[in-house]
């Protein structure tokens, strides 16, 4: 009795480690499949196009949204922190730099991952539990070529496009905060902005965008192609699909902010 007790946490564990090492390699297949299927034909370019609207367009507003409201907070906390020392004037560098660098990307990709990779996962799931994607299979259509490879270029696409304009939001939002409310020189703002940020960090967040859109819509795809279990699967697949692409996300973010500064 005792040793089937200390038994089974080793076999949750190692079945725990086994399901996500199958789950990894099932995943780099899909990924490796959509690289090949994204330069084959035929080509659908209304597919393509539904999907740039479904990933960039449907989640405009709540980048826009959240972009302003990121701005004027911390335009706000900068400007209390850094009137202790008498350093407002660093207040437009200082946001400018954090949402270039990090939160601009960092909280693009969270948005699209809960508005859009929860959307394609239900979407996809959806088709497998009712047959779907095996008719297409029948009627020899790839169901990869189909469904994913055009959500996946969407994300890699329309995620650092979305991270841009989320970005400058941000900053307008500081700036009419900083300068219209708290007395803030224009100038001075400005001049930091200028001073703290560069091409170069605006390309590196238009490249975290990239590798967050991508991350996100290929998790989407593939928890929605695996799904199973009918309707329940399905809100489970949709339920782990925001988890695992919220973690790539902040893990992909950590890497990148190694490698690029």
């Amino acid at each position: 009795m005792r040793v089937d007790t200390l038994k089974r946490p080793v076999e949750v564990i190692g079945e725990a480690v086994i399901g996500g090492v199958e789950q990894l390699g099932q995943l780099a297949i899909m990924g490796a499949q959509t690289l090949v299927w994204l330069v084959r034909p035929p080509y659908r370019p209304r597919i393509f196009m539904q999907a740039l609207e479904q990933v960039g367009v449907g989640s405009l507003f709540i980048t826009v949204f959240t972009g302003m409201f990121t701005g004027l907070v911390l335009a706000y906390q900068a400007i209390i922190a850094f009137g202790l020392f008498n350093a407002q004037t660093l207040v437009g560098g200082t946001v400018a730099v954090s949402l270039a660098r990090e939160l601009g990307p960092v909280l693009t990709g969270l948005m699209v991952a809960g508005r859009t990779g929860s959307s394609i996962t239900t979407e996809i799931g959806t088709m497998r539990v009712t047959e779907q994607i095996d008719a297409m299979s029948v009627m020899a259509v790839n169901p990869i070529q189909y469904l994913v490879v055009p959500r996946v270029f969407a994300g890699a696409v329309t995620v650092p496009i979305l991270t841009l304009i989320f970005n400058f939001v941000g900053i307008v939002a500081a700036y009419m905060l900083s300068v219209h409310q708290m007395g803030i020189d224009p100038g001075i703002f400005v001049a930091k902005i200028r001073v703290f940020v560069d091409g170069y960090d605006l390309f590196a967040s238009a490249l975290k965008g990239g590798v967050f859109g991508l991350a996100i819509t290929i998790i989407g795809c593939y928890k929605g192609f695996y799904a199973s279990g009918g309707a329940k699967g399905v809100g489970e697949a949709t339920t782990s699909s925001v988890v695992s692409s919220s973690i790539a996300i902040l893990f992909f973010d950590y890497l990148l902010t190694l490698v690029l500064w």
